[in-house]
């Protein structure tokens, strides 16, 4: 099935977008089962999700657990450490419960101890989803690279044919740093939901070949999750012929 393309005319809209079907997402979830689970990835994601986000009082953030998509094998506090962004644009500003926050490993991370820290993820997850099958996450929100690869799961890369793990260790990802943990393939696609969230000119060429090339199979066109949507600004979306994406209703 293809994914539902919402285009925005700015950034500051396509944060109002993706704040109110977060929102709507998250209360619905809370509905069902009473915890809202969301995977977040890095780059430009967290600042669009949080800029509205956490100015939500309608969000019940009490409910939510956050684990990240995936991870840079740093500390913390490192600047390309995932985790460092959403805390700072996120978690910092809304009340999520701390043992609602499911990190990796800081020590195996700044030790580059990839399986270790892969390892003890999917430990991670088993404590929360259990181990009857993969986890399903109620989101997954993930940003797209320039060579079309989400969470670390690049194009060409063995890593795209796994099927049992639920995290898995790269010691050689092309972009650096080159030591990092990922969700599998699997996993995404076992999501209730998978959000991509990209803006600007600069990615519009990849945008079109991921949107109507399906055929060439980069990894954003493998995540096949019951919904799959994108949310781009009018720039990312330049490329696009006009019917293949809308606009979101708020």
């Amino acid at each position: 099935m293809a994914p539902t393309v919402y285009s925005f005319s700015s950034t500051n809209d396509l944060s109002s977008g993706l704040n109110a079907f977060v929102e709507k997402e998250s209360r619905a979830a809370i509905e069902s089962h009473g915890a809202f689970s969301v995977a977040i990835s890095g780059g430009s994601l967290p600042k669009l999700l949080s800029k509205d986000l956490v100015h939500n009082n309608k969000v019940d953030f009490s409910k939510w657990h956050i684990f990240w998509a995936d991870e840079r094998c740093v500390g913390h506090n490192d600047d390309d450490s995932n985790y460092k962004e959403v805390k700072k644009t996120l978690l910092d500003n809304v009340s999520i419960p701390a043992d609602h926050i499911h990190p990796i490993h800081e020590a195996y991370a700044i030790n580059k101890q990839t399986k270790e820290a892969a390892d003890d993820y999917e430990r991670q997850l088993k404590s929360y989803f259990g181990d009857d099958g993969f986890p399903q996450f109620d989101l997954i929100l993930l940003g797209m690279g320039p060579d079309g690869h989400c969470c670390s799961l690049f194009p060409g890369h063995p890593l795209l044919q796994e099927n049992k793990l639920w995290v898995a260790p790269i010691n050689d990802s092309p972009k650096p740093p080159p030591e990092r943990i990922t969700l599998t393939l699997p996993v995404v696609n076992h999501a209730k939901s998978v959000v991509f969230v990209t803006a600007g000119e600069g990615k519009q060429e990849m945008v079109q070949k991921i949107i109507e090339q399906p055929a060439l199979q980069l990894p954003c066109q493998l995540v096949q999750a019951r919904q799959v949507h994108w949310f781009v600004d009018d720039a990312a979306a330049g490329k696009l012929n006009k019917s293949s994406y809308g606009q979101y209703k708020l």
